[in-house]
């Protein structure tokens, strides 16, 4: 995996799930390992779902659709050949996300998300995240991010 998480590049970034400018935020931290990018996480107390020892399925909604962005973003420079947070910056939006969830999502482990770019077309990528706790497959989406200009989102 590479050393620095693509999320480390955005000090712009403020959204809760990735942003390492939202100091309230679970900030997740994606790294290339090969051509999939990863992530793992420790969720808390505070993350629970109703039923006491499970993560709740909004949470992981947003590390996925988070993970996933993160990716197609770090996908859009390596694929223009460029170092992460280069100018013109590089940007992704969610335009859909389905996610399934396949079973409940220990608390009290970590969790490991691996996700790929499996179709390019245009502006467009689709990225498929698999959320694992442990070996066990919990949960899986199909994120299609869709590239913008970055004047739109900061200031």
């Amino acid at each position: 995996m590479s050393e620095k998480a693509f999320q480390d590049y955005w000090e712009h970034n403020e959204c809760w799930g990735c942003g390492c400018g939202n100091e309230h935020g679970l900030h997740i931290k994606s790294h290339w390992s090969g051509d999939k990018s990863i992530c793992v996480w420790t969720p808390n107390e505070s993350h629970k779902a109703g039923p006491a020892g499970y993560l709740n399925g909004g949470i992981i909604a947003t590390i996925i659709d988070c993970h996933s962005i993160c990716t197609a973003i770090a996908d859009g420079y390596k694929q223009e050949n460029r170092e992460l947070n280069s100018e013109p910056f590089i940007w992704y939006v969610t335009a859909s996300i389905k996610v399934d969830y396949h079973k409940p999502t220990p608390i009290d482990k970590d969790v490991t998300l691996k996700a790929k770019v499996t179709m390019r077309e245009g502006r467009k990528l689709l990225v498929v995240c698999k959320l694992f706790s442990g070996e066990e497959k919990c949960a899986s989406a199909e994120v299609l991010a869709v590239r913008v200009p970055p004047e739109n989102w900061f200031d």
